[in-house]
């Protein structure tokens, strides 16, 4: 059984790249009918940050993305949360160590950062590797006793003991062969003075124990991937295929994504609010549409590029994943927000969200669908319900003013107390046909009928359907906006 894992650290809010992450993971699972799990990796609990993890949580409850397994829900092969493992690193550290795969590593921050200072005017780059352990203090040129002492001291890490120049070939379903020659790799920390595993090392003990077939993670972690395939071949295990998905650039397409870009150009990039920044949640998007844009972040669709969540899981295709950046494209999402909206039924439209709908309501009745019904196909988001139901619920404070030039060269006056005469006599939904008949007698033409119309009713020359409107609106608004434009343009 195929399982996947969507692993973030709780050092903040969910970026776009991680929900998009989380995403493929989840379809990927749901495509092979296999397990999606959520393991949260607190393993640095400096960086940790109060509250994201129940954001993490949140988050992929608005989008629908549900884990058979994680921290809340449990399951076989927890606990999920790395910070409640720390036994479970420890006897594994020991295994390496106890191989010669590992070993203790006793140098000081500052004789580190002396070497690397002298290694980068020299070398140009600082590697602790097979080619200079034996300079550093470490328990692999040290005598037992002497490592026992140090050791009981406390200060320590424990490093992955990497060979000498030989190829470590690893494997990607996106990219292909990986191939990296060791005396390119470090000594990675494995375990940290405090106690405490490295990503690495975690990271790789955590896929194996939970039976994680399939690693689906960001592109920024290719780099790792030799390390955690040694560290495979340090315990004998078999490695998972690897998946590592293309970055997500900011739109002018120079650079990953970041929250400065979204400040600077008015968007969002964290899927619900966090401290003072508002998400796609509450800027109006709906959690489907939401979930298709940023999955076309990296996958093809083909054709069909509105889909739901259930569609998706459907079609889901490794092979269909991109290797390149992929463009991030505001516009372009709020285009497939607009989709999902517009293929909404106005009843379900209104059940799914009713608190938009609240002072539209109030003001129409029970004729709501039928005003849902107009609005609907001009709704990009779901915050546009206001601007869009505001010429149901208010008479205009002002015209608009490129509207009102328009309609400068028709004789308000006079058009207008036809119109005026024509809803008094006809139902609101015959008054095209009155139009019809009025303009020809008076040769008028039917576009100064209904853009005084317009102007009078919305305030400008956009809008909903006309007629349906005033149907709704009923007589004596109509009457009453009708005068007021009259009264001000005479």
């Amino acid at each position: 059984m195929e399982r996947v894992r969507f692993a973030p650290s709780p050092t903040g809010p969910l970026h776009i790249g991680g929900l998009r992450t989380a995403l493929f993971n989840y379809l990927y699972a749901r495509k092979h009918n296999g397990v999606f799990i959520l393991r949260v990796e607190d393993t640095d609990q400096t960086r940790k940050v109060e509250g994201s993890e129940e954001y993490i949580h949140q988050s992929l409850a608005w989008c629908n993305i549900t884990p058979d397994e994680d921290p809340t829900k449990g399951g076989e092969f927890g606990p999920y949360r790395q910070s409640e493992r720390k036994e479970i690193y420890a006897d594994y550290i020991q295994k390496l160590i106890d191989n010669d795969k590992a070993y203790y590593a006793f140098d000081s921050s500052e004789e580190l950062a002396t070497a690397r200072d002298i290694a980068e005017k020299e070398k140009g780059g600082f590697k602790y590797n097979a080619e200079n352990r034996n300079a550093f203090k470490n328990s692999l040129g040290l005598t037992q006793q002497e490592t026992a002492q140090l050791i009981e001291e406390g200060n320590y890490v424990i490093r992955l003991k990497t060979e000498s120049d030989i190829d470590v070939l690893t494997s990607d379903l996106v990219r292909g062969t990986v191939r990296v020659n060791s005396n390119e790799l470090e000594d990675k920390i494995l375990m940290k003075k405090d106690g405490m595993p490295t990503y690495h090392f975690a990271n790789v003990v955590d896929d194996h124990l939970m039976k994680i077939t399939t690693v689906i993670r960001g592109e920024e972690w290719l780099p790792s991937l030799p390390i955690h395939q040694l560290l495979y071949d340090a315990f004998g295990w078999d490695a998972p295929k690897f998946m590592h998905l293309p970055l997500i650039l900011n739109p002018s397409g120079k650079g990953k994504l970041s929250k400065r870009d979204g400040d600077k150009n008015g968007y969002p990039v964290f899927p619900m609010a966090w401290n003072e920044s508002t998400g796609y949640k509450e800027n109006g998007f709906l959690p489907q549409a939401h979930l298709n844009y940023i999955a076309q972040l990296g996958w093809s669709l083909g054709e069909k590029e509105i889909m739901s969540l259930e569609e998706m899981e459907k079609t889901f295709d490794v092979k269909a994943i991109q290797k390149g950046g992929a463009r991030f494209d505001y516009e372009k999402a709020k285009w497939v927000n607009q989709q999902h909206l517009a293929a909404f039924g106005e009843s379900i439209l209104i059940e799914t969200y009713p608190n938009y709908f609240d002072k539209l309501k109030e003001a129409v009745g029970d004729k709501l669908i039928d005003a849902v019904g107009l609005i609907k196909e001009r709704l990009v988001l779901l915050n546009d319900v206001d601007a869009e139901s505001d010429c149901f619920i208010n008479d205009p404070n002002e015209y608009d003013a490129k509207s009102i030039k328009r309609i400068a060269k028709i004789d308000v006056a006079n058009v207008g107390a036809l119109l005026k005469k024509g809803i008094l006599k006809n139902e609101l939904s015959e008054l095209k046909d009155f139009m019809q008949q009025c303009g020809e007698e008076n040769e008028i033409g039917m576009g100064a009928f209904m853009q005084v119309l317009r102007v009078a009713v919305v305030g400008s020359l956009s809008g909903p359907n006309l007629i349906p409107l005033l149907t709704i609106l009923g007589k004596d608004v109509t009457l009453r906006r009708l005068e007021r434009l009259i009264s001000e343009q005479s």
